[in-house]
């Protein structure tokens, strides 16, 4: 794990020094980044008058913005240019710098095979936001808040429940940090039963 300097260092090398909202993976039509943005101009709206949260930026990291036009329009869209930032490959080292140093992790994929990147950030402590839907809810368990990713309000409601409540976080990472380890065990398991 990298020191809480280290991670500084990386962070002012991407010109980020405010609280920040993570996705990692792939960009997809089926990742929902549309409405992920939408949902977090609906809590940037939410949390205009919040000390902590009023310069929370939206991080996407994943491939070059260039090849999705479409998400360079909702971000218009939504009036949300000066918050939301796109980094294409990012290796995994620094990787982990972003996921340890986020506020919250949101993954409202619309449908998945499995869901790495979720898992991902409950092993580096970060809370997680991740659909009801297919295979996240059997993945996560009771350790994310879980949103329906068809609706922007309430995928915004899902992350302002994370901000909002220290409580929930810090459950959220103890839970996570647990399902992590019982996930392991578990696909561990399968793989001798094979």
């Amino acid at each position: 794990s990298h020191t809480p300097e280290e991670r500084k260092h990386v962070l002012e090398r991407y010109q980020l020094k405010d609280p920040f909202v993570l996705y990692a993976g792939k960009i997809r039509p089926h990742k929902n980044l549309s409405r992920l943005i939408e949902a977090f101009a609906v809590l940037k709206s939410e949390l205009a008058e919040d000390e902590r949260y009023k310069n929370l930026k939206l991080i996407i990291i994943g491939d070059e913005l260039s090849k999705h036009q479409y998400l360079r329009l909702t971000v218009i869209r939504s009036g949300a240019q000066q918050d939301v930032r796109f980094f294409g490959f990012v290796p995994y080292p620094i990787l982990r710098v972003f996921y340890q140093s986020a506020t919250l992790f949101a993954f409202p994929s619309l449908h998945e095979g499995f869901g790495l990147p979720p898992l991902e950030a409950m092993a580096n402590r970060t809370p997680v936001i991740a659909s009801n839907t297919s295979s996240l809810p059997e993945v996560l368990e009771e350790a994310a808040v879980l949103v329906n990713p068809e609706n922007v309000f309430d995928i915004a409601r899902g992350m302002k429940a994370i901000l909002s409540n220290d409580l929930l976080r810090q459950e959220l990472v103890e839970r996570g940090v647990e399902q992590v380890a019982k996930f392991s065990w578990k696909v561990a398991a399968e793989k001798v039963v094979e």
